[in-house]
């Protein structure tokens, strides 16, 4: 047991432990900018930022900050981190988004760390394969549009049905609502024929993060509020500009604005209208690959509206780029977890965990009068813990609510295991030591069997939302059926030998 929980202590906090390192780890760099372009990626430590050294969160956002306060154009940045130093020019703070170093190798899902979690249905039932088309559909939309840390997969309940799950760290459900909510279906219609639709097979580029071709155009007050505009730029394939040639050399002139069409060019996002644009008459029967995408967004004020157009044009951007998803989804389950409420849960726990292993220390103490066999106990109890948490950071493993709770749960079952034991050892009972606790051992033994059968359906079962619980459940009591409880089997034998010599 011993050498097994040093492992797990090397699993946990890994050698030299993590928590002595200095610095900030990246959790993303925008494709194409300037520090992606120079080399930094996702996981890099940066410790330095031109000479000076970066301990944590607050120091690099410090430095950052005071380069561009002087606003004199391009600054030179060095960037040294663990795999290296990395130079590049810019006149704007890098898109970089950075956190302090963990303090352990452990990985904690959205009950922890915040974020969201949609469990989505597709309107058709679909094959494995076809579920895999759409999860990887969906993957690459989210990571245009931006989203990091995405975890999608494929899950199944008891009857059968195929679902999708989608969970974001960090993020809102808003993200995931608009995104998965709709299938994000473009086209562009002249009249009631399309001239193209988003995806790789119409649009062949769209401009993204480029202030010279994607842009905030105007901003206006109006009587509700104010409404800012926004227009991007795309290069559409020949055959699309073949076909609004097409269209557009049998279209008269408006009666009453001579310089466009009689008509316009509509946009719709699935099958909802979006924009409506005004042709212009040197454009008719024209083959250009060049088209100039519009919308706007709107708010209370100035500050609500500019961000509205923001977000319109992203996701429109984003939908462009991706084409619609296969199918429609429905979202059957969309779940928000506060960080701030997964820090006071891990302090509750913690605190429970404390007041529940004085409890039963107390208790031991009181039943049998022997205060080696309580640290024995508490000792072991408090081993399986740290084992089950270095073998979720062995293979990984997030811990959520789910986790957390089927960790309680083999504390609780060990410390009734535990009992069982001390009990058989200290039975009335004419035979040996060794013959009282291979009893012992063999209704654990049974007990678990019984238990592993009963918490397998748990892996299908919520659309495998519980398999935190069975996971951790699992790895508790097989850990100690296997190490810890012939453990504590083994110290409570050597106390009782010494007791009756």
């Amino acid at each position: 047991m011993l050498i097994v929980l040093a492992l797990a202590l090397l699993s946990i906090f890994s050698f030299p432990p993590i928590f002595l390192e200095k610095g900030v780890v990246i959790k993303s760099v925008e494709s194409n900018s300037t520090a992606s372009e120079a080399g930094l990626s996702q996981g890099e430590i940066i410790t330095s930022i031109n000479g000076i050294k970066i301990d944590d969160f607050e120091d690099y956002s410090q430095k950052i900050l005071s380069l561009f306060e002087s606003n004199e154009g391009n600054v030179k940045i060095v960037v040294t981190t663990n795999q290296g130093t990395f130079v590049f020019y810019t006149d704007e703070i890098p898109e970089i988004i950075v956190e302090d170093i963990p303090k352990t190798r452990l990985k904690t899902g959205l009950d922890l760390q915040g974020g969201a979690r949609a469990l989505v249905q597709p309107e058709v039932p679909l094959s494995s394969a076809e579920m895999s088309d759409l999860i990887a559909v969906s993957s690459e939309r989210f990571n245009v549009y931006g989203l990091k840390d995405v975890k999608i997969r494929q899950v199944s309940d008891l009857s059968g049905n195929n679902y999708m799950l989608i969970e974001i760290a960090g993020a809102t459900p808003s993200d995931l609502k608009k995104l998965v909510g709709e299938q994000g279906k473009f086209e562009a219609k002249i009249g009631n024929e399309t001239v193209f639709t988003g995806g790789n097979q119409d649009i062949t580029y769209v401009c993204r993060n480029d202030a010279t071709c994607a842009r905030i155009k105007a901003c206006y007050p109006t009587e509700t509020g104010e409404y800012c505009s926004y227009s991007f730029s795309i290069h559409v394939s020949e055959e699309a500009a073949k076909l609004h040639a097409q269209i557009t050399g049998e279209l008269g002139m408006n009666a009453s604005n001579p310089g466009y069409l009689d008509k316009t060019i509509d946009f719709y996002v699935d099958d909802q209208l979006t924009n409506s644009l005004l042709i212009s008459k040197n454009l008719q029967g024209l083959e250009t690959t060049s088209v100039q995408i519009q919308g706007s967004g709107s708010g209370q004020d100035r500050k609500t509206a500019y961000e509205d157009a923001e977000e319109s044009m992203r996701q429109l951007q984003t939908i462009l780029i991706t084409g619609s998803l296969p199918y429609k989804l429905e979202i059957v389950k969309l779940d928000t977890i506060s960080p701030v409420i997964g820090e006071e849960f891990s302090k509750l726990i913690l605190i429970l965990g404390l007041a529940c292993f004085g409890a039963v220390a107390f208790i031991i103490f009181a039943r049998y009068r022997t205060f080696k066999a309580s640290l024995a106990l508490l000792f072991t109890s408090f081993s399986e813990i740290l084992i089950i948490l270095g073998i979720a950071a062995l293979i990984n493993w997030n811990l959520d609510l789910p986790s957390i709770v089927g960790i309680l749960v083999t504390i609780g079952t060990g410390v009734d295991q535990q009992i069982v034991i001390l009990d058989e050892s200290k039975s009335k009972r004419a035979e040996s030591i060794k013959q009282k606790i291979k009893v012992a051992l063999f209704i654990i033994v049974a007990a678990y069997l019984t238990t592993t059968i009963s918490l397998l359906p748990l892996w299908w079962a919520g659309a495998g939302l519980l398999k935190g619980f069975m996971v951790t459940t699992l790895i508790g009591l097989t850990m100690g059926v296997l190490v810890t409880r012939p453990a504590f089997a083994d110290m409570i034998k050597l106390l009782e030998e010494k007791y009756a010599s």
